[in-house]
């Protein structure tokens, strides 16, 4: 991910749209701007419906060229239909049964604009990441617990922090059927909180007023460096790929990444542990540089991924571009680490998806990659941002257009990461960094030798069921974005 280029494809010389950035996708559609609104059944006028028209031709023309699975687009799509609904009509869809290699991932969104600014981390937002759970089993109410709080946001100067357990949002219980009006919608929130009380979530006194503001998230969450026995443990904790600020060209955090493993360097740090387990992914440009500042050995002539377009389009890339249009190489970096390395052990859990994947599966032909947490979600694929230059369609869209390979060819994650040694989250969590918390005390164990590989023992296992997450909900959540050359074919 170099900082935000927009690139304008010419794919045919009549072609109007705008290819911002690549994404191995991955947003979960169940959330995505693609879901179904009210209007979205209501009778078209002759107006709407001519409108729909126009902007169903531009989503045909340009998936017909670069989606990945364009021999399956249907012949004769309804293309009266709205455009959300007319993109949906398009995809390979995904079927466990029928279909396990197809489309979980494209997507489409109605406001361009807005998806650029989300996609460099600047959104809504209290501040907070959560997880959802059934409060018990078999019941339909639902808790939300923090995960992480952004310093500087609402939900931090409300003084919200990790472990926190919201069960009430305005004075209403939270439950299946209400939760995403609850969470998801407005900017005034009035947050009551439950506590663990031996196997049970008792309901306190404690409210909490927080106003969603525009935020801009900074993905380096945290970095550390711990002496274990004659080991220097450096852990950093990462939460998107994102290489700057919306708006900047400047790459100010793929800078701060740099500034930390400068200052590993110095301090001599010969073990890693990089904390990606919420980290669904983003820009392939910074995800190339964090691998760059690890891998053992590498350099720019070394391959870091390839990529896989569809067969209609790939010769034409290769005449124009040549095969160096397909690779991505490591990045020659004064600050890389490698050379101490012989191992870096990758926190995860299944919101570890994409642009983290790629660090897991690029990096794992040239050094020792050991997962610890749970598994990954799985995302081999990728995506571009379409918008139209003319702007006269609003639109934009995000299709699965190539899948990835690292150096020895392999692929093979759909299913996401099985993690080497398993450690579940409790339900009581500690802050991270702690070396006490779970999924760091099982790394920092490993490295001084103290455990087997094997299942961590964790007291207070969370034995709630999830059903969702607010990290879902980022905008290319599950992504992988690289920028790109201009295409004049």
């Amino acid at each position: 991910m170099n900082y935000v280029h927009s690139v304008t494809k010419h794919l045919l010389a009549n072609r109007t749209s705008l290819f911002r950035w690549l994404f191995v996708a991955g947003f979960i559609v169940s959330v995505s701007a693609c879901q179904q609104k009210s209007e979205d059944v209501t009778p078209q006028t002759s107006a709407s419906t001519s409108e729909n028209t126009t902007i169903n031709d531009w989503i045909l023309q340009n998936m017909q060229e670069v989606y990945y699975w364009n021999d399956k687009i249907p012949a004769n799509p309804d293309k009266t239909l709205s455009p959300d609904l007319f993109f949906d009509s398009l995809l390979n869809k995904y079927d466990a049964t029928t279909n396990p290699t197809g489309d979980r991932f494209s997507w489409i969104e109605e406001d361009a604009n807005t998806l650029t600014a989300e996609l460099s981390g600047q959104t809504t937002t209290t501040g907070m990441e959560y997880n959802l759970y059934l409060r018990s089993s078999g019941s339909s109410n639902v808790i939300a617990q923090v995960l992480y709080v952004l310093p500087g946001s609402p939900a931090a100067l409300a003084g919200i922090k990790r472990g926190d357990i919201i069960s009430k949002v305005n004075g209403q219980s939270i439950t299946t059927s209400n939760y995403s009006d609850l969470l998801f919608s407005g900017t005034n929130f009035s947050f009551g909180f439950a506590s663990v009380s031996g196997s049970a979530l008792v309901d306190t006194d404690k409210t909490v007023s927080v106003t969603a503001t525009t935020f801009q998230e900074n993905p380096v969450f945290l970095d550390s460096v711990y002496t274990v026995g004659n080991k220097k443990v450096g852990y950093l904790v990462y939460n998107q790929f994102v290489p700057g600020a919306n708006g900047s060209d400047a790459g100010e955090y793929d800078s701060q990444v740099d500034a930390i493993f400068s200052k590993f360097k110095t301090q001599g740090v010969n073990e890693l542990v990089l904390d990606l387990r919420y980290n669904p992914g983003g820009y392939t440009s910074s995800s190339a540089n964090l691998a760059s500042l690890i891998g053992k050995g590498v350099s720019s002539s070394k391959l870091y991924f390839r990529e896989e377009w569809n067969s209609s389009i790939t010769p034409e890339l290769q005449k124009q571009y040549g095969s160096s249009f397909f690779i991505q190489n490591f990045l020659d970096k004064s600050q890389n680490i490698g050379a101490n390395l012989s191992r870096v052990f990758v926190l995860t859990t299944e919101h570890t998806a994409s642009a983290s994947e790629l660090i897991i599966n690029g990096l794992r032909p040239y050094m020792t990659v050991t997962t610890i947490g749970t598994t990954t979600y799985g995302k081999n694929v990728g995506s571009i941002t379409i918008t139209d230059d003319s702007g006269k369609i609003k639109w934009g869209m995000q299709p699965i257009v190539f899948k990835s390979y690292n150096s020895a060819g392999t692929s093979d994650y759909s299913t996401g990461f099985t993690p080497n040694i398993e450690v579940e989250e409790p339900i009581n969590l500690l802050p991270l960094g702690d070396t006490n918390e779970a999924m760091l005390k099982a790394a920092l164990s490993q490295i001084s030798g103290s455990t087997a590989n094997a299942r961590q023992a964790v007291s207070e296992q969370n034995s709630l069921l999830q059903v969702g997450s607010s990290i879902q909900r980022k905008a290319g959540g599950k992504s992988m974005i690289r920028p790109i050359k201009n295409l004049n074919l």
